[in-house]
Order: C-alpha cells, then structure tokens, then sequence
C-alpha cells in the first residue's frame, strides 16, 4: 500500500508543488490559491487511497476466494482419499470372499467327486454284465447272476432237491434270460439227480426242442436216454439213442450212445 502511494501520489505531489511554484511567482489573481491547490491535492489523495483501498479489498477478496477454493480442494481430497480407503478396504473384503468362495468351490466340487465315485461304485454292481455261457454272449442283472450261480452251486454240491426249487423259480422269474437254455438243461439234471425221471425227460426234450444246436443239447438227448432206461423204458430208450447218434454223430455223448446200445442188446 505505501509503494503504491508514493508511486500515485508523487506525480500529483509534484505536478501541485508546481502549480503551487507558479501561483508563488505570480500575481494575486493566479490560476490557484494555495487554499484550492491543498483541497486538490487532498482529493486527490483521497482518490488515490480510496483506490489503494479498492484495490486492497479486491485483492483480499480473490484472496479469500482462493483460499476457499483450496480449502475444498483439500476437503474434496480428503473425502477422496476416505473414499479410496473404503473401496480399498471393500476389494480386500471382496478378495476374501472371492478367495474363501474359492476354497468353498474346490471342495464342493471334490465332495461332488467323490460322491460321484462312491455312487458308481454303488451302482456298478446293479448294472448289467456281459456273461459268456456255452459259447455265447449276453447281457444279465447282478442279482439274475447271481440267482444262477447259487442254484448251479446247489446242482454241483449233489443238493438235487434245492437245486430243482432254486431252478424252477429262477425260470419263472426269468423266462427270457440269457440263462434260460442252462437252467433247463440242468433242471433236467437236477430232476435226474432227485430220481424224478419223468420230470427230467420232459425238462431234457424242451431243452432240445428249443435249441437243437445247444453245445449240451446231445448231453440232454443221451440223459433223456438214461431216465428211460431207469423207467425200463427199453424200447424208447434205443430210439433215443439212435436219434442221438444220427443227430449229433462225432461227439462224446454219440461215443456213449454206442456203448448204452450196446449194452441193450
């Protein structure tokens, strides 16, 4: 404020000093009497500090704007700075979550896994299975399998009886098996063996007739041949065993047929 006043009131104070040489060195009736050149010159200063004080007040003023303008430059970063700790603080979080969601997902899905195998091994057992019998293959359940083989268990341990019930209800249970044509042929066995012959020619010759190209089909015909002779069916018996020989020449049962002919006559 002083520098701006001596720059502002000098020019005045020597332009009135001037004015006030020359009313000096003039006569009474100058331009100026010092009376008027020292209300000049103190308007003119009061000009010169309303001004300054103008001037001053806007500068105060700007500054006052300026610094509330940086006083919520810093509150906005401030609040940013919270702000970005937050969103920090919720990506960790996130990250946690992502993280544990993560682990929870694994062991789901090894649980799944696991539970996934555990039921396969369950249900394998129930699933159907390729068998291979007397030169054929078919598809049977585990408990058709089974079934099977404890009433075959029950024929080969000389428990004819058992074996003919066991037998005789897989049939019904299981008319289309793959089993089918075994268990006739040893049902047949099995009447045989309970000496239930009549049963056992009956069970031997639905065999046949059902599969004449049966592996055991000549065993069948050459046990039909064996109930006849135990029922002193003769005659019968040598009918059979010549239909044996003609139908299934070369083979074992055919070899005993000759000899059971043999033996008739």
């Amino acid at each position: 404020m002083r520098s701006a006043w001596a720059f502002v009131t000098r020019p005045f104070l020597a332009l009135a000093l001037a004015g006030a040489g020359l009313l000096a060195g003039g006569p009474a009736h100058a331009l100026f009497e010092d009376d008027e050149a020292r209300r000049a010159i103190l308007d003119l200063r009061a000009r010169v500090q309303k001004l300054d004080e103008a001037q001053r007040q806007s500068a105060e003023a700007q500054t006052g704007q300026l610094a509330e303008q940086v006083s919520q430059l810093r509150r906005s970063l401030l609040e940013l700075n919270a702000q970005l700790e937050t969103l920090r603080a919720e990506m960790a979080r996130l990250r946690g979550q992502n993280e544990q969601l993560a682990r929870d997902l694994s062991d789901t899905q090894r649980k799944l896994t696991d539970q996934s195998q555990s039921l396969d091994a369950r249900l394998r057992p129930l699933e159907p299975q390729k068998v291979a019998l007397d030169g054929r293959e078919f598809q049977v359940d585990p408990d058709e399998k089974r079934q099977y083989e404890a009433a075959i268990g029950l024929v080969r341990r000389g428990d004819f009886v058992e074996a003919a019930a066991a037998l005789g209800g897989f049939q019904r249970r299981y008319p289309a098996s793959g089993y089918v044509d075994s268990v006739r042929f040893w049902l047949g066995n099995a009447y045989y063996g309970k000496r239930d012959y009549k049963e056992a020619i009956e069970t031997f010759r639905a065999f046949i007739k059902a599969s004449p190209t049966h592996p055991r089909a000549a065993e069948a015909l050459l046990a039909t041949a064996n109930c006849q002779i135990e029922l002193k069916e003769v005659k019968g018996a040598r009918r059979t065993l010549e239909d044996l020989l003609k139908t299934y020449p070369g083979t074992d049962a055919a070899q005993a047929a000759k000899e059971r002919l043999a033996a008739l006559k």
